[in-house]
């Protein structure tokens, strides 16, 4: 096969797993708006810290090691060297089962200790419900390695999407059924949880299914290393990408253990309990997750390419690429952001029409959440053309330089009676700032044709504020009309819908008449021929 041949291939299988881990992404974001509705603020709570400390142990297990599988493998099929791709599935399979075990009983048999450890004692129920999925993602970790290495994306993706689905069914259905039970919002939030592992589980049978069903029997002649070399090998490349990638989810923990401590340190002077009010926070970062799902498959297709002409040395076309991404990102995030903001609260109690009083508490931080969202955005791009570029060291330590500021921050403001919670939202939009100020400043030094920031990003922030006026304007406007200035959820919820759909006209044509979309940064976007001749671009 020549190298022609195998290009659009590999394109097609990376398309799968973009779109599959989109659909992922936008799937997780929508699950956590009736899980809240569900179980409140101090049963989100209890969620977020189990979860976080799950997803420590996930990226500790699964961050790099998958990725060193899956070069391996490639490397091994790409030689014809069927006996050693084999053997290497087999040792590593065992490893991740040994990591898997490891972990699973840490959190099973350590839960109340570590719940007491991040400040909050209720939520052992959630952690020991999470403890099975880690052994079955450890798992999951290997078999889709093993898969993508081979070069096909199909089994990873019907996985990704078949978990997501089901903590989306059963982990919702199990919270409301354990509430109606009368069990209480601890255990509320571990039946939402138990919705992730039963996912993990049936992810896990199907790609074991799958492998059984698509056994590989090539005949092949070649002598595998011996597994000890194998396994070195494993380690040599997967153990510095999981250290790498492990920073920002152990500062993440040790975030959410310092605002739960602080806030119980100041807890006779707080209006609420602590963990109602880190419940609160949670409800305004579950929405700044949403962009960036819908953002990162658009921009993520556009960086091989950069890739590719950077190897090239073709400098004026990776230029080309790089700029269109940023307008890209630009064009969708700052109004997502702007919007967001603006529109907080209105937006909250919309989606919260359950959970009344924990919506309102948390419009003003995704006031300041909502522009935090946009460097979120920004943050995942130029980390993407920084690897790009050769220089995957930066963002890691960009990003600890982002997460050290966030929990100093949060040390400082959350520990005042004055401001308590309101601080962490201001210290996470310190931390994004902070990381793509340097992402931004390095992309710049590294790039070869500097990128001109100021044009790239000047039309598209006045059109979001022009959005962001109209769409405050035709909700307030709406609600006058509906109720005469007075609440009503219904009438909220319509006005919300306007004010929303009349930024987003307003912003389309000021997309287009100010030429802020053109039809360069279209080109490698999936179906972007015919929306260069739907909106005539050129």
């Amino acid at each position: 096969m020549s190298k022609n041949e195998k290009r659009p291939s590999f394109l097609g299988g990376a398309a799968v797993l973009a779109a599959a881990v989109a659909i992922v992404k936008i799937i997780g974001a929508v699950y956590k708006i009736p899980l809240g509705n569900i179980i409140g603020d101090e049963g989100k709570a209890h969620f977020t810290v189990a979860y976080n400390i799950y997803n420590l142990l996930l990226t500790i297990s699964t961050a790099g090691l998958p990725l060193a599988i899956s070069k391996l493998t490639s490397e091994a099929h790409a030689l014809g060297r069927e006996n050693e791709k084999r053997k290497l599935f087999r040792t590593a399979i065992w490893l991740f089962f040994g990591l898997g075990t490891v972990f699973s009983l840490v959190m099973f048999f350590g839960s109340a200790q570590l719940a007491s450890f991040m400040n909050d004692p209720l939520a052992f129920w959630s952690i020991r419900a999470l403890a099975p999925a880690v052994f079955c993602v450890c798992l999951l970790a290997c078999m889709r390695g093993y898969t993508q290495g081979q070069g096909n994306m199909t089994p990873t993706a019907i996985s990704q999407i078949l978990e997501a689905l089901c903590k989306l069914g059963f982990g919702l259905s199990l919270a409301w059924y354990f509430l109606q039970l009368g069990r209480g919002v601890e255990l509320a939030a571990a039946g939402a949880i138990l919705g992730v592992t039963i996912g993990t589980v049936m992810s896990m049978v199907f790609l074991i299914f799958y492998l059984l069903t698509h056994r590989d029997r090539t005949k092949s002649l070649d002598v595998p290393e011996s597994s000890g070399t194998l396994m070195k090998k494993v380690l040599l490349i997967g153990v510095p990408i999981t250290l790498s990638n492990s920073a920002m989810s152990i500062i993440t923990l040790i975030d959410s253990k310092i605002v739960l401590g602080r806030l119980e340190s100041i807890s006779s002077l707080l209006p609420e309990t602590p963990t109602a009010l880190y419940g609160q926070y949670t409800f305004g970062m579950d929405l700044i997750n949403l962009p960036p799902s819908f953002v990162y498959p658009v921009t993520m297709s556009l960086i091989p390419f950069a890739a590719a002409a950077m190897a090239r040395k073709d400098t004026a076309g990776a230029n080309r690429i790089i700029s269109s991404a940023f307008r890209l990102i630009a064009i969708l995030a700052i109004p997502a952001g702007v919007g967001l903001s603006v529109l907080s609260g209105p937006i909250l109690r919309m989606l919260y029409p359950a959970q009344p009083e924990a919506a309102a508490a948390a419009g003003p931080h995704l006031q300041v959440l909502g522009i935090a969202c946009i460097f979120i955005c920004l943050m995942t791009l130029t980390n993407a053309i920084l690897q790009s570029y050769g220089h995957e060291r930066i963002p890691i330590c960009t990003m600890i330089a982002g997460g050290v500021t966030k929990i100093v921050m949060n040390y400082v403001l959350v520990g005042n009676p004055d401001i308590n919670i309101h601080g962490a939202p201001i210290s996470t939009l310190c931390c994004y700032l902070v990381i793509c100020g340097l992402n931004l400043l390095f992309v710049w030094k590294y790039s070869p044709e500097k990128p001109k920031y100021f044009q790239l990003f000047a039309k598209p922030v006045v059109a979001s504020v022009l959005m962001g006026v109209m769409a405050w304007a035709g909700y307030g406007l709406t609600l006058r009309l509906l109720t005469g200035g007075e609440y009503t959820y219904g009438a909220s919820a319509l006005a919300t819908v306007v004010g929303i759909g009349a930024g987003v006209v307003v912003y389309g044509i000021l997309v287009i008449a100010l030429g802020i979309l053109r039809a360069e940064d279209l080109q490698s976007v999936p179906k972007g021929q015919k929306l260069i001749k739907l909106l005539h671009l050129k």
